[in-house]
This record gives C-alpha cells, sequence and structure tokens, in this order.
C-alpha cells in the first residue's frame, strides 16, 4: 500500500512537473516572439522581385519577426488567394507588392475588418483606404533621371540635328509607371516640341506606351514592329525603355534587324538587374536605374516595426501619393543612373554585385 502511494505521489509531481515546463516554454515562446508578417510579391520572373522578397525575408527575420513570402507570378487572382490565406493564418502586418494595385480592394477589406495593418511596397495600392504606408523609390524621380540622362547623352540642349526616338513604358495596373511617363516627359516633351526629338511611329503619351504586366515579350515584339514598319531607311536613335526587361526584348529586336555597334541605339532601363549591368558593360545597354533593395526593405521594416509597436516610422511624402481614397504616407528612397562610366563605384563597391557575378 505505501509503495502505491508512493507511485502516485511521484507520477503527481512528474505531472505537476511537465506542466510547469509547459508553461514556462509557452512563456518564453510568447516573450520572444515580436509577431507573424505576410509579405506578398508579385512574380517570380523578373529577378528585380527575387531580391525584394529575398532582402524582405531576411531582414524581417533578422529583426525577430516570423515571415510568410508569397509570389503570385502575375495573375492577380492568386495574389487575392494568396492574401486571404495569410489573413487566415492570422499575420500581425500584411506587406504586399501588389500585381495589379486597383484589383485587391475586397481582399483589403478583409484585412482591415481583421485589424491587420498593410503596408505597400514599391507598388500603391489604390482605391483603398485599407493602407497604412507606402514604401518605394521616387517613381517620378526615376523618370526623370531616366529623361535627364537622354537629355545630356544625346545633348539635346544643344543639338542643331533631330534624333529619333521611341517609347516602352510600364504596366498600365501599375501607378509607378504613371508617374515614371509623367517623370520623362517633363524632361522630354519640350524636346519632341521643339522638333529635336522625332517619334516616327507618334506614340508618346501614357496609353500609347505602356505595357501590360511588363512583358519583355511585347516589348520585343513592338520594337520589331517599330523598326520594319518606320525605320527601314533611318535608323532607331534612342529606345527610352523604363525596365530592363524590356532592353532585353529591344535588344534582341535589334539584333534581329541587323544593328551593330556602329548604330546601335541608346537604350534605357530600370532595376539594374545582373544582366542589364552585364548589357551595360557589354554596350548593349546604355543605363539603367539602380534600385537598391537593401534600403527599401529596410525602411519598410521600420514601418513593420512601427505599426507594430505603436509607433510613427520616418516619412518623407505626404503630399504625392493620392491612391483615391486617401494620400498615402509614403518613404521614398532616391534612384541612381547607372552606366559604363559609374557602375563600379555604385553597384561593386556598393555591395550589390561582385565582379565575379559580372563576368
Amino acid at each position: 500500500m505505501k509503495k502505491k502511494i508512493l507511485s502516485l505521489l511521484l507520477a503527481s509531481a512528474m505531472v505537476f512537473s511537465l506542466a510547469a515546463c509547459g508553461e514556462k516554454k509557452e512563456e518564453s515562446k510568447v516573450e520572444n516572439a515580436k509577431g507573424k508578417v505576410g509579405v506578398a510579391m508579385p512574380t517570380q520572373s523578373s529577378e528585380r522581385w527575387i531580391n525584394d522578397g529575398a532582402n524582405m525575408k531576411k531582414e524581417l527575420e533578422a529583426a525577430g519577426y516570423e515571415v510568410e513570402l508569397q509570389y503570385a507570378e502575375d495573375d492577380v487572382q492568386a495574389q487575392v488567394s494568396q492574401i486571404e490565406n495569410l489573413i487566415a493564418s492570422e499575420v500581425d502586418c500584411l506587406v504586399i507588392a501588389a500585381v495589379d494595385g486597383g484589383s485587391l480592394g475586397t481582399v483589403l477589406e478583409q484585412a482591415k475588418t481583421a485589424e491587420i495593418p498593410v503596408i505597400a511596397y514599391d507598388r500603391l495600392l489604390m482605391d483603398t483606404d485599407a493602407i497604412s504606408y507606402y514604401a518605394s523609390f521616387d517613381n517620378k524621380g526615376v523618370g526623370t533621371a531616366i529623361g535627364k540622362y537622354i537629355e545630356e547623352k544625346a545633348g539635346l540642349a544643344s543639338a542643331t540635328e533631330a534624333q529619333t526616338i521611341e517609347f516602352f513604358m510600364g504596366s498600365p495596373d501599375d501607378n509607378n509607371a504613371v508617374l515614371l511617363h509623367a517623370g520623362i516627359m517633363e524632361v522630354l516633351q519640350p524636346y519632341l516640341d521643339n522638333g529635336m526629338l522625332v517619334c516616327k511611329t507618334g506614340r508618346t503619351s501614357f496609353d500609347e506606351t505602356c505595357i501590360l504586366r511588363w512583358s519583355q515579350e511585347t516589348a520585343q515584339q513592338w520594337c520589331e514592329n517599330y523598326l520594319s514598319g518606320f525605320y527601314a531607311d533611318e535608323d532607331l536613335d534612342i529606345a527610352c525603355s523604363a525596365f530592363d526587361g524590356f532592353s532585353y526584348g529591344i535588344k534582341a529586336a535589334l539584333e534581329g534587324a541587323g544593328y551593330t555597334e556602329e548604330n546601335w541605339p541608346m537604350i534605357t532601363g530600370q532595376d539594374a538587374e545582373l544582366m542589364a549591368v552585364k548589357n551595360i558593360i557589354s554596350g548593349t545597354q546604355t543605363m539603367s536605374i539602380y534600385k537598391d533593395t537593401r534600403l527599401l526593405a529596410s525602411k519598410c521594416i521600420t514601418m513593420v516595426k512601427a505599426v507594430l509597436e505603436g509607433e510613427e516610422p520616418e516619412i518623407n511624402d505626404t503630399e504625392q501619393y493620392d491612391n483615391g481614397k486617401l494620400v498615402v504616407p509614403s518613404y521614398l528612397c532616391t534612384p541612381v543612373a547607372v552606366d559604363i562610366d559609374n557602375y563600379e563605384e555604385e553597384i561593386i563597391k556598393g555591395g550589390y554585385y561582385t565582379e565575379d557575378q559580372l563576368k
């Protein structure tokens, strides 16, 4: 009998001990947890978005957050489903780089109802008040930088002979593309007006030059059609491209049309993708806009921390980004134009790519 009682006492002690250990472990977990962040990116078809997603995940995890990273492969409904799943998994904050900034209203209302703060990442979320902040580069500034580069390198301010130009602008469902086009035209429209720039297709407005989903294939097809239909007897001097992916398509079209080093046009771009920088080094792309995604990720993370800790993040624009429902408080990083003259200083010394990667 004594042995039975002793066994019962020992068993009870073990149960209480295990319960205490379990309770301690749970408390430790709560104390150490900073929150769960859902990150919704548009696609893995562009190197730029792969880098953005990787940087966001790395930086957020280093800051102590659990991260769920999703890519929608440029499918709006897929992104809606992914965001719904992130909401259902009870994330504490959503960071969204939209496939289509104007098509997420319903699912963003779900986030608002669930009291989940939303931060728009590089692409503004339109027609919704379910958004706390916006982190991006100065998108009009990107266009201005491209326009000024063309103005300077083509010597437009002092030119006496006209040069030909064609435009390849971003997706109509991306507000950034609208702002970028506005920045370009602010610089180049006077030269179109005075005849120093000639667009033989006549396509200069955003509606005429925007390319859905930033499609490289569409840019190549357009360029092929332009070269055969408008430039059979005259060279294209400038391809004003809003994206490195377009530049690859333009390059392929030019090679197919027989362009060589002697008559190769100026080609602009955006994102300073690895292939684009290699093309700059080889001379088949003239420049790109370098957007350090590490900097953008770090600024976005300060926003995540702020909304989760009830603080105010650093903001440097409260006027420019009206999404149709509210003017979204924003932090805008500064873009940098890179070409053969400064890519080593900006990109290699800045640690974005190594010399070996660019070989």
